[in-house]
């Protein structure tokens, strides 16, 4: 699976005010509503917080991988964000994050979801890709070098 398979530039957001977790989440569950023809961005919202209350998406290292399963027509999306000011989320290093990639997979999504996970996690584990991404001044070039797109 690719990066770029999942993500678009409409998902990809650079220096985002985040201010809190919640608000993170909240903003998250609008940038997926708006990609989905029947988007709820108050029921991503909660699945969103839902998975939180599992455990922490927070990876480490200022990084957070939120993801949950939604009605998605059978499709895994992808957002990337990264954050004016780092925010805590909880992370497992207790570390606050400021870069994000959010995704959704389909509620039966099995191998694919854990493959698309993996696949996020082994780029991120790059720094030079981490590094690239915190470093992007906008949108369009969040996207390019998050998707590895030219």
């Amino acid at each position: 699976m690719q990066i770029s398979s999942i993500l678009t530039e409409d998902r990809c957001k650079a220096h985002i005010t985040g201010a809190s977790k919640k608000r993170l989440l909240e903003s998250l569950a609008t940038i997926f509503a708006d990609s989905l023809p029947e988007g709820d961005a108050t029921a991503l919202f909660q699945n969103l917080v839902g998975r939180e209350r599992l455990g922490s998406t927070g990876i480490g290292q200022g990084i957070a991988i939120p993801h949950c399963r939604f009605a998605t027509k059978g499709e895994t999306l992808c957002a990337c964000l990264t954050l004016d000011t780092p925010i805590d989320f909880d992370a497992v290093d207790g570390e606050p994050i400021d870069l994000v990639f959010a995704m959704l997979v389909p509620e039966d999504a099995e191998d694919s979801h854990l493959q698309a996970l993996a696949t996020l996690a082994e780029a991120l584990q790059n720094p030079s890709y981490v590094e690239e991404l915190r470093a992007c001044p906008n949108n369009h070039e969040l996207f390019r070098i998050a998707a590895g797109v030219n």
